[in-house]
């Protein structure tokens, strides 16, 4: 009697102890990765602060997935002009465009927002088809965009972001008025994996299983840390609107939770991080007449070679290459004004196209009127003064 009780009390406080174990460690699990939604959310405040236009900011759900995408609206009811729409890269959110929001929004409203799995947008599962996993990207900001009653727009995207819209503008043509890629990820051929050295393409098939930003959350709470030391030229480029490391913790919240986008981006791509499906094969796919600006630093690590074999591809539609000097892959951050100013030359370009067509309009509805009614030298004087 006295055995067994001893047994099931020697039991039962293995049970509490096992019970307090797992408790405190998951307690340390929560402690040793320092970041929340609400941190995330004081961190973004921080930087969108240094906005001096206009701006809300706001959770558009999407019904038929039940997400969230995260959505900030700058200079909003601008209706005169067509708007912009900025998708980021990879790892990244809304707050990295802090340095070009203000300019671009001048004149027209512009919607940032979280791509799905990043930022503060829901984080779902992806596929491991790298098509299935590229469709669930294209197909969540199509429904964001009915969400937000958006017709057209100029759409904007860096590195992933810049793949992702391509994808987006060849399923969706009528949406998108003027196409800008930013440094864009995924556009080489395969034909580049022989100019990697095989010590770089061994180490890349030993990291495939993980995800890209696996390490900084495996650092715990020296993950921000990690991110200065890797990546200590974030605070020069900021340092014009953040005069202290709030850039490093926003990119660390965005990136120590569990990994939704970015496993999406492993589905996506080969093991040295190349485009499963390379963006330049599909290209032609995009309309003739939706125009196509791309906009590359010139120190960046992704080459410009397939920017100029998407120019040869396209030779009936409008292509410019612009190559911004002193500029990395972060070409936005790197020079902004002169990334402002390369954007600025497409809204100029647009709004002289949609001049173009509102005279076409009006000289169409002059001919009407003519062949209705008659000649008339009122209308024709009509026509005069509007050109």
């Amino acid at each position: 009697m006295n055995t067994i009780w001893h047994s099931h009390r020697h039991s039962f406080i293995n049970g509490v102890y096992a019970k307090n174990a797992m408790q405190g460690a998951s307690s340390c699990s929560l402690r040793w990765r320092p970041t929340s939604n609400a941190m995330l959310e004081d961190t973004e405040k921080k930087i969108l602060e240094c906005l001096n236009s206009k701006y809300e900011s706001k959770f558009v759900h999407l019904p038929t997935k039940q997400y969230n995408i995260w959505t900030l609206t700058v200079n909003p009811g601008c209706t005169d002009t067509v708007p912009l729409v900025l998708v980021h890269g990879m790892g990244g959110g809304i707050g990295l465009w802090i340095l070009n929001l203000d300019e671009l929004a001048r004149d027209r409203t512009v919607y940032a927002i979280d791509l799905l799995g990043f930022g503060r947008s829901s984080r779902p599962g992806f596929s491991r088809n790298a098509e299935r996993a590229e469709k669930k990207f294209v197909e969540s900001i199509e429904e964001w965009r009915k969400q937000m009653g958006l017709e057209e727009f100029i759409l904007l995207g860096h590195s992933l972001g810049g793949y992702i819209s391509t994808s987006y503008t060849i399923q969706y043509p009528e949406c998108v008025r003027h196409l800008i890629l930013a440094d864009p990820w995924g556009f080489p051929d395969k034909s580049e994996a022989r100019e990697i050295p095989m010590k770089y393409r061994v180490i890349a098939t030993i990291a495939k299983p993980f995800n890209p930003l696996a390490i900084m959350r495996v650092a715990g709470p020296w993950g921000p840390d990690l991110i200065k030391r890797f990546r200590g030229d974030l605070h020069a480029k900021f340092l014009g609107k953040l005069q202290d490391d709030t850039i490093y913790d926003y990119l660390y919240h965005c990136n120590a939770r569990a990994p939704s986008g970015e496993s999406a981006f492993r589905a996506m791509s080969d093991k040295l991080g190349r485009a499963t499906n390379p963006m330049v094969e599909r290209i032609q796919h995009v309309l003739n007449d939706i125009p196509l600006t791309m906009i590359h630093g010139e120190n960046s690590w992704i080459k410009r070679d397939a920017a100029y074999q998407v120019k040869e591809l396209r030779k009936d539609s409008s292509v410019n290459i612009e190559v911004i000097s002193d500029a990395g892959h972060h070409v936005y951050a790197d020079e902004s004004d002169l990334f402002n100013q390369s954007v600025q030359k497409v809204f100029d370009q647009v709004e002289h196209s949609q001049r173009q067509e509102n005279l076409g309009h009006l000289s169409n509805s002059a001919e009407q009127s003519q062949q209705t009614s008659g000649p008339s030298r009122r209308v024709e004087v009509a026509v005069e003064s509007h050109l």
